[in-house]
């Protein structure tokens, strides 16, 4: 009588692992590009918004107190127009130029977004 033992193979190979690492890393690199430009995307979008929130504040403050359109109001006239009673914060590290009542605001940018170092809206 022969006695065999039986070989337990109930684990992954070299290969497949290797074959699995490939993949994620290849998925990710897919991926990352698109994460990065999503976000850049999102930050133009919310620095737009805010040069709107600041156009409608300058422009109601113009109304309210009778002022010129080359008047040019200051940060602390804007805010009882603003929620919270606050200029909106940066969101990446732009500042926020509100210049006069006939000229749009601007925002001059800390670093390139979609390839823009200042940011203006029209109507």
């Amino acid at each position: 009588m022969q006695i065999t033992t039986a070989k337990n193979n109930n684990g992954f190979t070299l290969v497949e692992i290797m074959i699995v690492v490939a993949i994620i890393g290849l998925l990710a690199a897919i991926a990352v590009p698109n994460f990065v430009r999503a976000r850049e995307t999102a930050q133009k979008n919310a620095i737009i918004n805010n040069l709107r929130v600041i156009e409608s504040a300058k422009q109601q403050w113009a109304l309210e107190k009778k002022k010129a359109s080359a008047d040019t109001p200051v940060a602390t006239d804007l805010t009882p127009y603003l929620k919270g009673n606050n200029m909106p914060t940066a969101v990446a590290g732009e500042t926020y130029n509100i210049n006069a009542v006939n000229t749009e605001a601007t925002a001059t940018l800390a670093a390139a977004i979609d390839g823009f170092t200042q940011l203006q809206i029209t109507y």
